[in-house]
């Protein structure tokens, strides 16, 4: 067993240092003996076996069970140093089955009907509201920030986030919005109150929901937000605006199709929807096994490859993308130091199994932004041309205005219990 273990980690780590001790007590070095410099050890054989087999699905689980030890470094430093090497893209020669019948069963395992959905969301938005309050900024915003430079703090990043948004979306005041995934209710909110419009907010998690409109009346904007445990294929109405962010990585590749149909529908003839989503930059795979068991599960990070026909399909016209690359890694940093900063408050709200499981799910998101080409995407779409204007600048000019606008505005609420 210690000379296939040996054999695999030769492999896959050519570049910097890994000190392994096996289960049995055996120790080798692997790497060219440069830096970043990172020692592990496994506590029972069977860790071993498992990570030979299936390394995606079972280092993250050894880890979360103590089975897999680091003991210099941190698990960060672990996944930097393996998801940074030549290659690491793709899963090793003897896994290549596996990743394969993965991608072939992809589409069932998303299969996310409004039921399955609702479960989904559940078992990762319905955990306890303290823990989200340990990490997150502030307004609570679980999803990419927008980081305008160097060394900005994750609140004021977050608030560009929705700035940057708003700007995209040119809402009036007045405007009938819709949010798909409202979550804790912040964008909604910012809307409603910076820019003057009326918002409707969905989502699927009732502990977010009862959140948002406990934050919505304490704000006075019960009037202008609603908030509705809703899916999307469920909405009625028109809007002058639509806006989903960080929610399209729960719909499943095979219902493409009908989400954008859906703001097709909804979407009136000269109004404006923005999505943001992360995404993948290499083409269609298949969600991590570990992330798909433990944190998302019928989560599928897409390609922009399997996102813009679907977009075409509905009679959408794709009027601007960008790219965000590095500013999810930056977000997930912050939210990793703020949740070990209160590892012990986390172990305490579940127990020591929990706070591993959730160390390895930031550092392994962080590092798939760094190290292995994942990104954020915002497509901004119309119904027919003309109903932006030609060039980008507006942009930067809307910031601009929404910027001044904010000065004026009430700060964020804290949630009861943060």
């Amino acid at each position: 067993m210690d000379r296939l273990l040996r054999m695999a980690l030769q492999t896959a780590v050519r570049r910097g240092t890994l000190h392994v001790t096996t289960a049995r007590g055996a120790r080798f070095t692997v790497g060219d003996g440069a830096n970043p410099t990172v020692a592990v050890r496994f506590t029972t054989p069977a860790a071993e076996r498992a990570i030979l087999l299936d390394p995606e699905l079972k280092l993250g689980e050894t880890y979360m069970d103590g089975t897999f030890v680091v003991e210099q470094g941190s698990i960060a430093d672990l996944l930097a140093l393996v998801l940074s090497q030549e290659g690491a893209q793709k899963p090793p020669r003897w896994a290549r089955p596996q990743w394969m019948l993965r991608y072939l069963r992809r589409r069932l395992q998303q299969f996310n009907p409004r039921g399955r959905a609702e479960r989904n969301v559940a078992h990762h938005y319905d955990l306890d509201g303290r823990l989200y309050a340990l990490f997150l900024d502030a307004d609570r915003q679980y999803s990419c920030a927008y980081f305008e430079f160097p060394g900005q703090t994750l609140d004021d990043a977050q608030l560009a986030k929705k700035r940057h948004l708003a700007a995209k979306l040119r809402i009036e005041r007045g405007h009938r919005v819709l949010d798909i995934g409202s979550g804790w209710g912040g964008l909604a909110l910012y809307l409603a109150e910076t820019c003057g419009a009326q918002v409707t907010g969905i989502t699927l998690s009732k502990e977010q929901l009862a959140a948002a409109r406990a934050r919505a009346e304490e704000r006075g904007l019960s009037e202008a937000v609603e908030f509705a445990l809703r899916d999307y294929r469920e909405v009625t109405g028109t809007f002058d605006r639509i806006v989903s962010v960080g929610m399209f990585e729960h719909v499943g590749v095979g219902h493409y199709d009908a989400f954008f149909r859906a703001c097709a529908q909804r979407l009136k003839d000269d109004g404006i929807a923005v999505l943001h989503s992360i995404g993948r930059s290499e083409g269609p795979g298949v969600t991590n096994p570990w992330i798909a068991k433990y944190i998302f599960p019928g989560g599928y990070i897409p390609a922009l490859s399997e996102v813009l026909p679907a977009i075409e399909r509905a009679g959408l016209l794709v009027t601007d993308i960008e790219i965000l690359r590095l500013h999810y890694a930056e977000t997930l940093k912050a939210w990793r130091e703020r949740f070990l900063a209160h590892r012990e408050e986390v172990e305490r709200l579940y127990d020591a199994r929990f706070v591993r499981m959730w160390e390895f799910y930031l550092a392994a998101s962080e590092m798939a932004f760094r190290h292995q080409n994942m990104m954020v995407f915002q497509i901004q779409m119309t119904k027919r041309q003309g109903v932006v204007p030609m060039t980008r600048d507006y942009i930067a000019r809307e910031e601009a205005r929404l910027r001044a606008l904010e000065g004026g505005s009430r700060p964020p609420l804290r949630l009861a219990g943060e």
